[in-house]
Parts: C-alpha cells; structure tokens; sequence
C-alpha cells in the first residue's frame, strides 16, 4: 500500500509535460566572431549575436548568421524527446490520462531542441591577392645589321 501511495505521489510530481516543462523553450544563438546579424527561418532575428529566440518546442527551423566579410553561417534546429519530457508525459498515465498525453503531443511540450546553444562559426571571405603588375619591358635593342663587304667577282 505504501509503495502504491509512493508511485501516485511521484506521478502526481512529475504531472504532465504542458505544465512541467512549458510549450516553448529558449534558444540561445552564439556566432565567431560575435556581433553577426542571425535569423531563423520562422522569422525570428536580431541584429547582433549573442541572441536568444523563444520557440515552441515542436518547431524545427534553420538558423543562419551573416557578418560583412565573412561567408554565410547556417545550422538546422531539430527537435527530440527529452529525458524529464518523456517522464512529464509517462506521468500523463497515472493523472492525466488520455487527454494530458494528447496536450503534450499536439504541444511539442515532451520535446527540447538540439543543438541549443546553436554555435555558428563564419568564414572569412578570402580576398584576392591584388595582381602585380609585371615591370615594364624594354624592347631588346635590334642588333645592327653586318654588311660583309664581298669582293667583286
């Protein structure tokens, strides 16, 4: 009886993901070197990284950073169960049923993005070694022309 009011205790702790865990989670955004502009497919951005997005858990996105002089950054933002997400919606077994695993589900709430932090690093662009200019060619001097006298015969 006491390990039976012992489990319903820890499942009423863990509750159900929703209300756990939240629907959104925040994703934090670092760029080398710092100071880029990032942007994320949904139409998150900010001007210069560091830069934390708020995102539903269920969504999956890219983000990109860019800095004059450098090349283009970007890393796609998946999704996957969380160790503490999956316990929050096991819970969802002893207390709320059918309906809190259905909510957790359509909520991504059992979710957690990977990789976060997302840590983009940008390349320089290589520039183009200015083209030397070869040194002017003096034209080689004609040679004289030899006019051999020859003997009349």
């Amino acid at each position: 009886m006491k390990i039976l009011l012992a489990a319903a205790a820890c499942a009423a702790l863990a509750g159900c993901a929703s209300v756990t865990r939240g629907t959104t989670e925040q994703i934090t955004v670092t760029t080398e070197p710092s100071g880029a502009a990032v942007r994320t497919s949904m139409a998150h951005a900010c001007p210069a990284s560091p830069c934390t997005f708020q995102v539903g858990r269920k969504d999956e996105f890219i983000v990109t950073a860019s800095k004059p002089g450098y090349r283009d950054a970007s890393m796609p933002v998946k999704t996957k169960v969380a160790g503490n997400g999956a316990a929050g919606f096991a819970g969802n077994v002893l207390v709320g049923g059918v309906i809190g695993m259905g909510v957790d589900a359509a909520t991504g709430a059992a979710l957690d993005h990977y990789p976060n932090p997302v840590a983009l690093t940008l390349e320089p662009i290589a520039r183009e070694p200015a083209a030397r200019k070869a040194p002017a060619r003096r034209a080689a001097p004609k040679a004289a022309a030899i006019h051999e006298d020859k003997p009349a015969t």
